[in-house]
């Protein structure tokens, strides 16, 4: 017997010629402002690995990486467990490291990258952690910022879109684990 998976519809927010238009913008700014000197991305897994491929490609300087996985929503239901989508959009406040880092981020000049700036409280725990660590200099690049939802402030360096309060999918970001490999970013219509 199959299993029906109902799919919401999807809108384009930004599509992949907007992105890779400001993932280059950004990475010559992070070049200028680095000009000379090595880099190390350490972007949160899982959204932020296909933006963080992409923008470090496009950066000019002596450049290396590393992940940091975090969860700040437990376990999210799926689609069916949760159809309205309201549990898998709304922080539960609490952040765990679920991987740590890999190298030492003492007197580094880090750059956390992060698919999308929201609420706050799972960059702020992250910087927290960083900051520990001694770096050179800490900046944070996020592709998207939903600043509508900021729960505690929060400050990036770089950004690429300011986006309105939807759930969005595609590039890297998730609904229940779909839809991570679309090439765009879009809006779910109707979860």
């Amino acid at each position: 017997m199959y299993k029906i998976v109902l799919v919401p519809e999807l809108k384009v927010l930004l599509s992949r010629n907007q992105i890779a238009q400001r993932v280059t913008e950004m990475a010559e700014d992070i070049t200028r402002d680095f000009k000379g000197q090595s880099i190390i991305f350490v972007g949160v897994l899982k959204g932020a690995a296909i933006f963080l491929s992409d923008l470090a490609r496009q950066v000019s300087l002596d450049a290396t990486f590393d992940f940091i996985g975090v969860s700040s929503y437990g376990n999210r239901p799926t689609p069916a467990e949760d159809p309205a989508g309201h549990a898998a959009w709304d922080s539960l406040g609490e952040v765990r490291v679920t991987k740590d880092l890999d190298q030492s981020m003492t007197d580094r000049n880090v750059i956390l990258v992060e698919d999308i700036l929201d609420t706050g409280l799972t960059l702020n725990y992250i910087q927290k952690l960083l900051l520990a660590h001694q770096p050179r200099t800490l900046r944070i690049a996020a592709l998207l910022d939903k600043p509508s939802r900021r729960k505690q402030p929060i400050h990036a360096h770089y950004i690429g879109f300011a986006i309105p309060d939807a759930y969005v999918v595609g590039y890297g970001l998730d609904y229940a684990e779909r839809y991570r490999n679309l090439p765009d970013i879009c809006v779910i219509e109707n979860p």
